[in-house]
């Protein structure tokens, strides 16, 4: 008696949670480099200052606010204040809250992955959600949390490099902190080139360079982040991008 055919079309389906990792993994690559270069630089300041380094991933998966962090490393060191922890805190990711806003939508259906897609908003993490689009055959809230997830690990493992290594080596990190702004730049660059639509960019850029004059180079960003918010609200057909063929 033959054996009954093997039914091709479950041997050959894709897996959409393997997809899904799959995909995010390349879009994930640009914040791999500046986050593991950002992470070694805050795990070789955090020891500098006197800290263990294991104190340094535990900082990175527990708290994972890079610039934040990198303001803890005082904030620790100095007499304890928690209204200025507090007033500091509030002022470095005060934009958070517009990207938490503009995020409703997308997280919406995330279901118990949720609460971990809200605390893994980085600003890199914010771009490549806002840019990235996975496949048909990938499941999308999985793509999403594989891209935050991958971020995030990338964070914790260069703090524990850098920990790790300034505990024994002493290193010049002047410049070392360019590496964000380079990171935001070839994202940037992704985005332009896989949209049809450049109003987002354009305006972002247009918006930010007036309230830098307006403001001053302190103060520009929460003016900035208000005014693009407002503009995503009342034009929201207007800056729905297409993935350019």
């Amino acid at each position: 008696m033959m054996p009954a055919p093997l039914n091709q079309s479950k041997m050959t389906k894709p897996n959409p949670k393997i997809e899904a990792f799959k995909a995010a993994f390349p879009y994930s690559l640009p914040v791999m480099v500046g986050y593991v270069v950002l992470g070694i630089a805050f795990g070789i300041i955090l020891t500098g200052k006197g800290f263990s380094w294991w104190l340094a991933p535990v900082m990175g998966l527990l708290i994972y606010a890079g610039s934040m962090q990198f303001v803890a490393v005082d904030l620790l060191s100095a007499v304890f204040n928690p209204f200025q922890i507090i007033i500091m805190t509030l002022t470095v990711n005060a934009r958070h809250l517009f990207y938490g806003i503009s995020m409703l939508d997308k997280f919406r259906s995330m279901g118990t992955k949720k609460p971990y897609m809200i605390f893994s908003l980085t600003d890199e993490t914010y771009s490549l959600l806002c840019s990235a689009v996975p496949p048909k055959q990938a499941d999308e809230n999985w793509f999403y949390f594989f891209i935050s997830l991958l971020d995030q690990i990338y964070w914790i493992t260069g703090c524990t490099i850098g920990a790790i290594g300034g505990s024994f080596l002493h290193y010049d990190t002047t410049g070392i902190d360019f590496a964000m702004t380079a990171l935001f730049i070839v994202i940037m660059v992704e985005q332009w080139e896989s949209t049809s639509n450049h109003l987002p960019v354009i305006t972002g850029i247009i918006v930010s360079i007036m309230n830098l004059i307006l403001f001053g180079p302190k103060n520009f960003i929460i003016p900035s982040m208000v005014v693009i918010f407002l503009a995503l609200v009342l034009f929201p057909k207007k800056f729905k991008s297409e993935i350019s063929s």
